[in-house]
């Protein structure tokens, strides 16, 4: 597995662990950015499990959080950041409503990954309109 990877992987699961609760409809939806996303081209889809599950004790411990964030804005060359962004939004908005901690999430990664305001706020949308429902 690939550094770029596991930092898009471990991206996902932040944000879905943000709330204390990775729902059901977060877990699909990693899957299946990992399934259809070209970034994920050359990685086993298989592995998912196994890299998420390498995120859990990262975020367990003291300043985990900080350490995680480190490690995606290390692992995340520039052209792939707007991506990575762009995931965590799906992310967030899988289960159909944004809770402030994934928010706060979001706000952290937009930071760590130096997105534009612009760019986020037009990534922002775009998951939004992509998970809405009637």
């Amino acid at each position: 597995m690939s550094q770029h990877h596991d930092a898009l992987i471990y991206t996902m699961v932040i944000v879905s662990a943000a709330d204390r609760e990775m729902a059901d409809a977060e877990l699909r939806r990693m899957g299946q950015l990992v399934t259809f996303l070209p970034v994920f081209g050359d990685f086993n889809v298989d592995d998912l499990p196994m890299a998420a599950e390498d995120c859990a004790p990262l975020l367990a411990d003291e300043n985990g959080l900080d350490k995680i964030l480190a490690l995606i804005t290390q692992g995340i060359p520039p052209k792939l950041r707007e991506t990575a962004y762009a995931i965590a939004c799906d992310i967030a908005a899988a289960d159909g409503k944004v809770q402030l901690e994934e928010a706060r999430i979001l706000e952290m990664l937009r930071d760590a990954l130096k997105i534009d305001s612009l760019a986020a706020a037009a990534i922002e949308r775009g998951a939004r309109a992509r998970h809405a429902t009637l």
